[in-house]
């Protein structure tokens, strides 16, 4: 078994998430300019070995002038296909010549509102398409846990640099599993909140389906529930009432549904079912009501999901190069997005019936909370796959296959558009982290937290720091 590769070190970070940076930047424990060498210094030890990072812009950080909000100050990357005005967005493709964004995004901008100094860019698979942050062009992210495995994806470069302790907190994204899947093999905490709870890409609410939702990467519940009430402030949602903030565990019990069988009715992998059942006993043990239930939505859901899945990329890559001018040649797009745009193109009007079943899913999302208050679900079907497994280079159905036997239960929260929270738990046999999801109804947040903390405070997350660290790594 390989090595952890970790930044943790005794210098302005330490072992400290990103609410405790911000307030030992308030009361002078430390300055920004230590904590920012810090970062900066954790990115050397350790990205020669993870590649998440994308583009580094270290001495603009340094320039940035102080800024407020609730973690001003605090050392932060942002996933490689949200703009920043003076950096490049590639998209995890090398179909783009690179060059700097004019306007920072929407999402962007609700990131930067938190107060947070972006260090660079992290990777994501090509348009962030598949579950592993790999590709035809370029050395794979890999798990810092143990580098060998997967970091997930696609916002696999933020999630290895916070696991990895580079930074406390990274942007991310989740259009049908991407906070939560890398947060699960990494072992962090991510949310995907309330569609339009946070601002969205543009053209994203314009999609018949809209799939994406905007959020963070973190290590401890305090730090997604703070960033949250933060910045939910910045482009507040008509129709959604605001979250505020959520500051620790209630008394609160609740009725869970236990759902240990994916969207199409299939056993998950029994490693990831231990972690399951292990989860549901501490929620047990604590005094909430947990019952079996199974997921209830048309036997059409995968096969709905993978065409209009064919449909984004298709639209995406028109976009791009109607967009980017001459600096998009889509001769250049990996196997895997090839594949899904000639599935588009191969059966528009399947496209259009997959979009209007797909429309009804959150009808089908929302009747699973008539009897529960939240559902409990794993967040994967299977371990993480070693580097490799899922490389975008192999036959475009062969990897799909894949997808569909990994990604089992993350995509009907972006359809129906709830809310869910990965949050680790215990270990896996290959000594990566274990996870479970749970999830809530549309807008309720809260209770999410809520449970969240109370996990966390009765299972503490699995530390990196207690694995063997890599010879050489700090």
């Amino acid at each position: 078994m390989s090595s952890a590769v970790h930044g943790f070190t005794d210098d302005a970070l330490g072992t400290l998430d990103a609410v405790g940076v911000a307030e030992a930047l308030r009361a002078g424990e430390v300055c920004r300019a230590e904590v920012i060498a810090a970062a900066v210094a954790r990115t050397e030890a350790v990205d020669p070995t993870v590649d998440a990072v994308q583009v580094r812009c270290f001495e603009r950080a340094s320039a940035t002038p102080e800024t407020s909000g609730v973690f001003a100050g605090v050392p932060a990357f942002v996933k490689d296909n949200t703009d920043i005005a003076g950096l490049p967005s590639c998209h995890g493709s090398a179909a783009f010549t690179p060059h700097a964004a004019t306007v920072t995004s929407g999402p962007g901008a609700q990131f930067l509102q938190s107060g947070v100094v972006v260090l660079g860019k992290s990777t994501l698979p090509e348009f962030g398409l598949t579950a592993s942050t790999e590709f035809t062009h370029r050395a794979p992210t890999r798990n810092p846990w143990n580098p060998e495995y997967s970091a997930g994806a696609s916002s696999g470069g933020s999630a290895a640099l916070v696991a990895a302790g580079v930074v406390p907190i990274a942007h991310a994204n989740d259009g049908g599993g991407s906070i939560r899947i890398p947060a699960a093999v990494n072992g962090l905490v991510g949310l995907k909140p309330t569609r339009n709870r946070l601002l969205d890409q543009p053209g994203a609410r314009k999609l018949p389906v809209h799939l994406v939702t905007e959020g963070v990467l973190t290590r401890s519940v305090r730090d997604t529930a703070h960033y949250l009430a933060g910045v939910e402030k910045f482009g507040a949602s008509p129709g959604l009432e605001p979250v505020g903030l959520v500051e620790g565990p209630s008394a609160r019990r609740v009725r869970i549904g236990l759902i240990s069988a994916d969207i199409l009715g299939r056993s998950v992998h029994p490693a990831n079912g231990a972690v399951l059942d292990s989860a549901a006993q501490v929620l047990a043990g604590m005094g909430h009501e947990v019952v079996e239930m199974q997921l209830d939505v048309d036997p059409r859901f995968v096969a709905d999901f993978k065409q209009y899945w064919a449909v984004m990329a298709a639209v995406m890559a028109l976009s791009f190069r109607v967009g980017q001018r001459g600096r998009f040649d889509p001769r250049k797009l990996d196997p895997f997005t090839t594949g899904l745009i000639g599935l588009a193109k191969r059966n528009p009007l399947g496209s259009a019936a997959a979009a209007w079943r797909l429309r009804a899913g959150t009808a089908t999302y929302d009747r699973h909370f008539a009897d529960v208050d939240v559902l409990l679900t794993p967040v994967l079907s299977h371990p993480a796959p070693r580097i490799g497994e899922h490389a975008p280079g192999q036959p475009f159905e062969e990897l799909f296959t894949k997808l569909v036997d990994y990604v089992g239960f993350t995509p009907l929260n972006n359809v129906g558009g709830g809310p869910g929270i990965s949050l680790p738990h215990g270990l896996l046999p290959t000594g990566l982290p274990g996870s479970v999801q749970l999830a809530a109804r549309r807008g309720d947040e809260r209770t999410l937290l809520d449970l969240a903390y109370q996990l966390e405070a009765a299972s503490p997350f699995p530390r990196i720091t207690e694995r063997p660290a890599a010879a050489g790594a700090a």
